[in-house]
């Protein structure tokens, strides 16, 4: 578990504050009346069912979002369109959001973060050059400095655009799903390196679908599902209730090891649900179609400590 306890609470203005955000794209909006702040020892998590608008508030924080009404500020100076502030904000979007095919090595796309410092991009000052190379090393990426962006394993292709975000020396980095589509060890290990980032004095936001496998292991977790449902410790958040009304949906919650995980619960499909529930085996399952497709395990739980 990364976090045994919460983060103290810090006598000073937030980092990130959001009051009575309503933001979407064209028109349309995808979250309303959204209150937050983030403080600059924070390691929180965006938890919510695909489009609840955990994406939507991080791209509000940027400036690439259609903001409607309310205000973001970063150190209490406006952020995003007509804003005055160049915040110190770093930005992992999500891996499928990629062009994969696009030419360009690991060491270009760290440098592309340093275009905030670098005047005539793309042509970069040594210092960017310097600093580039020491984030490279640190994410454990220098023998792949020269290697195109596509050869990569889906954990250096994470660790590449973390670099660039780093690159900037941001006060809180914004990641979208890093975790998604990695297997175990790199989620472990991106989690790690997160958590030892915080540690070092930056701010960390992520969204993520995994409830157990990340958001347990977290100081603070905030559900959402266009607007802030919750906000505290998983023990406080992850509830049937606040689970209820975030997802739509009955999830048992039990603990393990002192830490609130989240089981869903076990269902049947078609005939044989229609049939279990006759005979009683299924009392409390689910009948989804007619194909017969039969769930009879418990939800597994994810029992490893990140």
């Amino acid at each position: 578990m990364l976090h045994t306890n919460p983060h103290p609470t810090l006598i000073e203005s937030p980092l990130v504050e959001i009051r009575g955000l309503a933001a979407g794209y064209r028109g349309a909006r995808v979250v309303e009346d959204v209150s937050l702040d983030i403080m600059r020892n924070d390691f929180a998590a965006l938890l919510g069912p695909s489009g609840s608008g955990k994406t939507t508030v991080l791209r509000a924080i940027v400036g690439a979002a259609d903001v409607y009404a309310g205000d973001v500020l970063f150190r209490g100076v406006p952020v995003g369109r007509g804003g005055r502030a160049r915040p110190r904000i770093g930005y992992v979007p999500q891996l499928e959001a990629i062009d994969w095919n696009f030419p360009v090595t690991v060491e270009q796309v760290v440098l592309m973060g340093a275009t905030r410092s670098a005047p005539l991009f793309p042509w970069f000052r040594r210092s960017d050059r310097l600093r580039a190379g020491r984030v490279i090393e640190r994410l454990g990426l220098e023998k792949l400095a020269n290697r195109q962006i596509r050869e990569l394993s889906g954990g250096q292709q994470q660790r590449v655009f973390l670099g660039r975000a780093l690159v900037s020396e941001p006060e809180i980095l914004l990641l979208d799903e890093p975790t998604a589509g990695v297997d175990i060890k790199t989620r472990d290990d991106v989690l790690h390196l997160l958590d030892e980032l915080n540690h070092q004095g930056i701010g960390i936001l992520m969204t993520t679908h995994e409830i157990n496998a990340v958001a347990a292991h977290l100081p603070r977790v905030i559900c959402m599902n266009g607007r802030i449902i919750a906000d505290g410790t998983p023990r406080d958040v992850l509830t049937p209730d606040v689970l209820r009304e975030t997802y739509g949906a009955e999830m048992p919650v039990t603990e393990y090891r002192g830490m609130t995980l989240v089981a869903e619960t076990p269902h049947r499909f078609g005939a044989a649900a229609r049939n279990g529930s006759a005979s009683g085996r299924a009392a409390n399952g689910h009948v989804h179609g007619d194909n017969g497709h039969v769930h009879e395990d418990a939800s597994a739980v994810s029992h490893a400590d990140a």
